[in-house]
């Protein structure tokens, strides 16, 4: 089965992207999208890393925090990027149906790890979405969005698991697992990890701008090779651009 995978998956690919949509925003089991105010790196807490998932963290810091800028400030040479997915069997589309985005796909249950350092946004925990629904916030069944050090936000959705402990206003950092790779969500059943870069737009209700808006593909050849290339100017122009409207 895994033999067949590199050797099919632009036919999945095909018949994948086109229904990939947009995230669920739930960490509580609503469907009310769940945000929090990163706070700064010295306040904020790390989730459990991959070796103690199985240990809740402590709350997370109720001190006052900065709001996310809209157009990301810091370059490459502040911060570690990591492939999204860490397994050997992995490919993806440089394009993506509708808006800029890109599917991973990989076998369910692959480790799905944070992009960069940086601090837990939003978690859905709660697949809600049912078939035939238009697109809305619960297309991307399981998801977790993290704003990375860099200013630039990272969404990956369609998860089978998030991990215990990750969760909004955790701090995680580059590499490290935050769930596992499933078809949550709008996927048709297909094993993959939706996964969008943007700018951190608005605490809710931007969920167009947070599947995806600049391509992710020149970015994910960069940091599946060890390379360290950074999407800030990309998002930057976008932003500047668009006025945070997808």
């Amino acid at each position: 089965m895994v033999s067949l995978r590199t050797f099919s998956v632009l036919t999945v690919a095909v018949f994948s992207l086109a229904a990939c949509g947009s995230p669920s925003d739930d960490s509580s089991g609503s469907a009310t999208p769940q945000f929090v105010d990163p706070p700064s790196t010295a306040a904020t807490e790390s989730a459990d890393p991959p070796s103690a998932a199985g240990k809740a963290s402590a709350p997370p810091s109720t001190s006052p925090s900065p709001t996310p800028s809209k157009s990301p400030s810091k370059t490459a040479t502040t911060v570690k990027y990591a492939f999204p997915v860490k397994a050997s069997n992995v490919d993806y589309h440089p394009t993506h149906s509708k808006y800029p985005a890109t599917d991973i796909f990989a076998d369910c249950g692959e480790p799905a790890v944070a992009t960069t350092s940086g601090v837990v946004l939003e978690v859905s925990l709660k697949d809600e979405y049912v078939k035939g629904q238009p697109d809305g916030p619960l297309n991307g069944g399981l998801s977790v969005s993290i704003l990375g050090d860099d200013g630039v936000r990272y969404y990956g959705s369609h998860l089978s698991k998030v991990l215990s402990g990750i969760k909004a206003g955790v701090r995680v950092t580059a590499g490290q697992q935050v769930g596992k790779v499933g078809h949550t969500g709008n996927a048709n059943g297909v094993c993959h990890l939706h996964y969008g870069i943007s700018p951190a737009c608005a605490k809710t209700g931007d969920w167009k701008v947070r599947r995806g808006v600049i391509w992710p593909a020149t970015f994910l050849d960069s940091w599946r090779k060890g390379g360290n290339k950074s999407p800030v100017a990309k998002v930057n122009s976008w932003a500047k651009a668009n006025n945070c409207k997808a």
